[in-house]
C-alpha cells in the first residue's frame, strides 16, 4: 500500500525527471559515506548519509544517486527479518523535490529517518500531500538553509529539526523562543562547524554536531607530545605483549586477575552478540580454548582502545571499532582467513594515538605490532594497508573510493556490504558494551 501512494506520484507528473532506466542501462553504482551527529556529551545519536558516485558520468543524476543510496541502504540495514540494524539510531537523509516521491525512501523505517528539506520543497503546494503522508508514516523533517520557521502553522509543525548552520547565538535563541506550545522543542543541529574547537562552543548551547571529514575531529595536533598511558592502558599492553610471546594462559590469566573490573569487561564483551560466540563464555582459558590466542589480542586491542576516557570521547571509541570492522569484511575473501584479526587491528590502532593521547610510535613501541600491520598503520602501503586507506576514504567523502577499490579489485557492492555490515556491527559493540 505504502509502495502505490509513491508510484501514484512518480507517474503523475510531479517528478520532473523520467523514470530511471535499469541498471543494465546506466551505471549507478557508488560508495556510502557518513558525518556523524554528536550530542553534547560526544556521542553518537545519528549518521547522515551520503552517495558519492563510482566515475563523473554518473554523479550528475542525483536522482539515480538517491534511489542506488536508498536501495543500498535498505538491503544491508533494514533486512525483512532481522529488523533495523541501527536501534534507536537516526538517519538522516537529504531528500529533493525529485527524490522525495521516489518509491525506494519506503525501504526504510520512516520512524528512525529524518529527511532534510530545504524551505522551498516544504512550502511546495503540489508537494504538500506526499510531505504529510511521510510525516504520518512516521518521517521526521529537518528544514536545511532556512533562518525562521514557515509561518504557516502547518508546516511550521512538521519541522522536528533545524540546521541552525555555523551555530548563530541569535538564531538558536529565536528557534527556542518560537517553540509552539504543547510540542517537543526542536533539535537543533550545527550543519557546518568550521573546526574541531568550535564543537565545546556548540555543546554550550545543548546543540547537536554533525562531524565529518579528518579535519573536524580531534587530530594529531591535540595529542600531547609527552602522554603516557594510564596504568589500566599498561596493563592491556602487558596483557597483549603476553599473548604475542604465546605465553601459558594460566600466566596470562594470573596477570588479568589483578584487574577484576578489566577482566568483567573483557568476557562482557566476549559474550556480546557483536562477537556471536554460539556459547557463553565464562573464563578466560575458556575463551581461549573455545576461539584461541588470535581473538584475545583483538578484543584486548578494543579495551585498549577505550581504557582513557579522558582523552578518547564516545565518538571516537566508535569510529575506531567500526573501522576495524569495516578493514576487516573488506579482507574476508580477498586475504587468507588468519589475516582477519590483523585486518581489525589495522583499523582499530589506525586511530590508537587520538584514543589514548599518546603519539602513535610510542604505542608502536610498546606493543609490538607485526612489520606488515605497523606498515598499513604508519604508511597505508604493504597488504593491509589498502584496505585501511579505502576505509578512511569512505568515512570521509569518497573521493578517492573508486581508485582504490579498483586497485583491490573490489566492486563498489562488496565496499557498501561491508561498510554497512560494519556500521550495524559497532552497534552491539559500541563503548557501552564494554565500559
Amino acid at each position: 500500500m505504502r509502495f502505490d501512494f509513491f508510484r501514484r506520484q512518480e507517474s503523475s507528473g510531479l517528478s520532473a525527471s523520467a523514470p530511471v532506466p535499469t541498471a543494465g542501462e546506466r551505471d549507478t553504482s557508488g560508495y556510502v559515506t557518513y558525518a556523524q551527529l554528536l550530542d553534547a556529551g560526544k556521542r553518537v545519536m545519528g549518521y547522515r548519509l551520503a552517495w558519492r558516485a563510482a566515475s563523473r558520468d554518473n554523479a550528475a543524476d542525483a536522482l539515480a544517486q538517491f534511489k542506488a543510496l536508498m536501495t543500498c541502504v535498505g538491503r544491508h540495514l533494514n533486512d525483512p527479518k532481522a529488523g533495523w540494524a541501527l536501534g534507536r539510531t537516526q538517519l538522516f537523509v537529504d531528500v529533493t523535490a525529485e527524490s522525495i516521491v521516489a518509491s525506494e525512501l519506503q525501504l526504510l523505517p520512516p520512524e528512525n529517518v529524518v529527511l532534510c528539506v530545504g524551505a522551498d520543497l516544504l512550502g511546495n503546494e503540489d508537494l504538500r500531500p506526499i510531505v504529510l503522508f511521510l510525516r504520518e508514516q512516521g518521517f521526521s523533517f529537518m528544514l536545511c538553509g532556512a533562518d525562521a520557521l514557515p509561518q504557516e502553522e502547518e508546516l511550521c509543525g512538521l519541522v522536528t529539526h533545524f540546521d541552525v548552520g555555523a551555530g548563530d547565538s541569535a538564531l538558536v535563541e529565536r528557534l527556542r523562543d518560537e517553540a509552539l506550545p504543547g510540542r517537543p522543542p526542536l533539535q537543533l543541529i550545527v550543519t557546518r562547524m568550521v573546526e574541531w574547537d568550535d564543537f565545546e562552543v556548540a555543546a554550550a548551547q545543548r546543540l547537536e554536531v554533525f562531524v565529518e571529514g579528518p579535519r573536524l575531529q580531534p587530530g594529531e595536533h591535540d595529542v600531547p607530545s609527552g602522554g603516557a598511558l594510564q596504568p589500566e592502558s599498561m596493563l592491556i599492553v602487558q596483557l597483549m605483549q603476553m599473548i604475542q610471546r604465546n605465553q601459558d594462559i594460566r600466566e596470562i590469566e594470573a596477570v588479568l586477575k589483578r584487574d577484576a573490573a578489566l577482566t568483567y569487561r573483557l568476557l562482557r564483551y566476549i559474550n556480546s552478540p557483536a562477537i556471536g560466540a554460539g556459547v557463553e563464555i565464562h573464563s578466560l582459558r575458556h575463551a581461549v580454548t573455545m576461539l584461541g590466542y588470535a581473538p584475545l589480542f583483538r578484543w584486548l586491542s578494543v579495551l585498549l582502545a577505550m581504557s582513557n576516557a579522558k582523552a578518547s570521547p564516545p565518538f571516537m571509541m566508535k569510529k575506531a571499532v567500526m573501522r576495524g570492522r569495516f578493514v576487516e569484511l573488506m579482507g574476508k575473501g580477498m586475504l587468507p582467513a588468519s589475516d582477519a584479526d590483523n585486518l581489525f587491528v589495522v583499523g582499530m590502532f589506525s586511530l590508537i594515538d587520538r584514543l589514548l593521547g599518546v603519539p602513535m610510535r610510542e604505542v608502536l613501541g610498546k606493543v609490538q605490532l607485526s612489520e606488515a600491520v605497523q606498515q598499513a598503520i604508519l604508511s597505508r602501503e604493504g597488504a593491509y594497508g589498502p584496505f585501511l586507506a579505502l576505509a578512511e576514504s569512505c568515512e570521509e567523502d569518497g573521493a578517492r573510493a573508486a581508485g582504490l577499490a579498483e586497485a583491490l579489485f573490489m566492486s563498489a557492492d562488496q565496499v557498501n556490504a561491508a561498510h554497512l555490515s560494519a556500521l550495524a556491527w559497532a552497534q552491539d559493540l559500541g563503548p557501552a558494551e564494554a565500559a
